[in-house]
């Protein structure tokens, strides 16, 4: 059988949801001493274990989405799902992600190690505990067929230059997310914008829950905290290639590690993170045969797809020519769905 070539792309912040609980239990309770590494540190810091929150009999709002464990328990999953991943049917050609997702993949592209990655991790997503730095919003900028609306995209950085205006708000692109925009602000800055944004299918613009404005200036503080307490020391040059949130290609043989620790503490916390850049660097330059999302949830696949009809991948020209690709033969595996988990695993 010849092996098929295939990105994997590493899920970030609020992909772990209400149906996801269980999640580990669900498929990875062979993954015993992976776990453990994960559960051991968070009981040394104070905290629930993965598998403690995973067990819950019932989805908790307030715990399951709070940045300390929401972060840890997206890891634990996805860590799992890239372990599950059929190595007899697919060649992993290179790893990017979404936001948090980018902490994962560094750790799938042994940037990290598993210690090193569980004390990233966590150490970032914990560093709202004590109160959550502004907060974050979703807005669509394209139409039904999922073609992007650029003379959306400028009346919203228009809109955010005038609200940038008003006294005490502060409002920035925080994500570019295929066919979606997220902006992360203080209060002011996003109840400004949120008066401008037309009201769109009854439910955009949407706040994000828990979130705070990441990839923005306004987490300048959390960088230098990052700064002093995950030393270079934990980065080291990847085994697989790595896409950033620029775009940018850190290779295995070429990386230096001091620029990879930099740009994962200071530049991808307060500039924006280019999603839709970081997929299009991955199918153009890396010409996979799939790409493959790790759980849980699969919230990306949408703004994946959005992107790969943006530059008419396969021909994909609107949402209809997708959907009938991922019937007949899928560009794209979400390891959170059933049926494509099944495509992606022995």
């Amino acid at each position: 059988m010849t092996k098929q070539t295939a990105v994997v792309i590493c899920p970030g912040r609020g992909t772990y949801n209400k149906e996801e609980l269980g999640y580990l239990s669900r498929y990875h309770s062979d993954k015993k001493a992976m776990l453990d590494v994960i559960d051991r540190y968070r009981q040394a810091q104070g905290q629930p274990s993965v598998t403690e929150l995973d067990a819950m009999p019932a989805y908790k709002l307030p715990v399951h989405t709070a940045g300390e464990n929401a972060s840890a328990l997206i890891y634990a999953c996805a860590r799992g799902d890239f372990a599950a991943i059929d190595r007899d049917k697919y060649d992993i050609v290179a790893v990017t992600g979404n936001s948090m997702g980018w902490y994962i993949a560094l750790a799938m592209a042994d940037a990290l190690d598993e210690q090193g990655a569980i004390e990233l991790i966590n150490t970032m997503g914990s560093m709202m505990s004590g109160g959550v730095i502004g907060g974050q919003m979703i807005y669509p900028i394209s139409d039904d067929n999922w073609h992007e609306d650029s003379a959306q995209k400028v009346q919203i950085m228009q809109w955010m230059e005038e609200a940038n205006q008003l006294p005490g708000c502060e409002v920035y692109p925080s994500i570019w997310l295929g066919g979606y925009l997220v902006l992360g602000g203080n209060e002011a800055g996003l109840k400004a914008i949120e008066q401008r944004l037309p009201r769109l299918q009854d439910r955009y613009p949407m706040r994000l829950y828990n979130h705070a404005a990441f990839h923005t200036p306004l987490l300048a503080s959390v960088s230098q905290k990052a700064f002093e307490q995950l030393p270079a020391r934990l980065f080291k040059r990847p085994q697989l290639p790595l896409i950033d949130g620029e775009g940018r290609i850190w290779q295995p043989h070429s990386t230096d590690t001091a620029a990879l620790h930099r740009y994962t503490l200071d530049t991808q916390v307060v500039a924006p993170y280019d999603y839709s850049k970081a997929i299009e660097v991955a199918i153009k330059e890396f010409a996979p045969d799939k790409l493959i999302i790790l759980g849980p949830g699969a919230t990306l696949g949408g703004a994946t797809a959005q992107v790969l009809i943006k530059h008419q991948w396969h021909n994909l020209q609107n949402k209809q020519d997708f959907i009938q690709q991922q019937q007949q033969e899928p560009l794209l595996l979400a390891m959170g769905l059933e049926g494509q988990r099944q495509l992606a695993t022995k």
